[in-house]
């Protein structure tokens, strides 16, 4: 596809320029953030494949959404801790729009599939008996492919719009990556369609899921409530905390960065709040999921028991 442009060549992702003096600080501390995302990610993915305990539906999701974290994270924070070294926050114009495109396919992706994680932990919970048998290796692979295939159509009707904007200044974005609404907002030509495709198709790809995810937890949460035993309840509970959590982390930052106006006063709000979900939550979800769960806590001791023993 090619980009319709008039003299601007590059934008600026002006980021965190309003500290200057903290660029070190922010290399250091993203730095962090990134290296525990891709190894919190990657060992899970590790630990499942080689614990034959964990080949169930719950972790199959749980490596797809580790997977995706770890691509999602690495299209925005490579270039930002980049661009803290050298100085250099400029972004050429095919940089941003592949950026925005592999962003917005991975996190519509993640809505999905946490929506299906639900969905999981619904018939888990509410309907055991038929668990086995719905919840087949045919069923996963086909909700995982449909989450897949769902962020990549969504996000390349958008980015058709987007690459159809003609671009001749101001060429600066003030952001820390290539959003749809910000790269839209710096366009000389009419950006009534991209604008409607992102607001229709953006609704489809975060609001769906979220319902999902809702109704589901709904009727986990009515059937916990029926059961007269506390410790069948705990246990129940227990199977999905871990999954609520990184929901709930995920899914209320993101509505509040599409949803809430971003008015002047809010805009740095609402940096603050794409931080969360674009950044903090691939660091987020490998400790959740390990800290609040035993199997995994299990799996990992006893890959290191098994290793270790090898070597000695």
């Amino acid at each position: 596809m090619e980009i319709n442009q008039s003299s601007v060549t590059t934008f600026i992702l002006l980021g965190f320029s309003s500290l200057p003096q903290m660029r070190i600080l922010l290399f250091i501390l993203f730095f962090i953030i990134y290296s525990l995302s891709i190894v919190g990610n990657l060992l899970i993915v590790l630990l499942v494949i080689a614990d034959q305990q964990l080949h169930t539906p719950m972790y199959f999701f749980l490596v797809n959404l580790s997977c995706l974290e770890t691509c999602y994270i690495s299209t925005i924070l490579p270039r930002m801790l980049v661009s803290f070294v050298t100085g250099d926050k400029s972004i050429s114009i095919y940089g941003c729009m592949t950026q925005y495109y592999f962003f917005g396919f991975l996190a519509s992706t993640e809505c999905y599939l946490l929506a299906m994680m639900s969905y999981d932990r619904y018939l888990a919970i509410c309907k055991p008996l038929h668990y086995a048998s719905v919840m087949n290796g045919k069923l996963c692979f086909q909700l995982a492919l449909i989450s897949w295939i769902s962020g990549l159509l969504t996000n390349a009707i958008i980015t058709f719009f987007l690459v159809q904007l003609t671009f001749c200044g101001p060429w600066e974005i003030d952001h820390f990556f290539c959003d749809v609404y910000s790269v839209a907002n710096l366009s000389c030509s009419n950006t009534y369609l991209v604008k409607l495709a992102t607001f229709v198709l953006g609704s489809m790809g975060i609001g769906t899921p979220f319902l999902l995810t809702m109704t589901s937890y709904i009727y986990i949460l009515y059937t916990v409530l029926q059961m007269k035993s506390k410790k069948a309840q705990q246990k129940a509970f227990s199977t999905c905390s871990s999954h609520l959590t990184v929901v709930s982390f995920f899914f209320i930052t993101l509505l509040l960065v599409y949803v809430v106006p971003e008015t002047e006063k809010l805009k740095e709000l609402h940096k603050i709040f794409s931080l969360f979900y674009t950044i903090l939550t691939p660091m987020v979800n490998p400790i959740i999921y390990s800290l609040r769960n035993r199997e995994v806590k299990e799996a990992f001791f006893k890959t290191i028991r098994k290793y270790s023993s090898s070597f000695l």
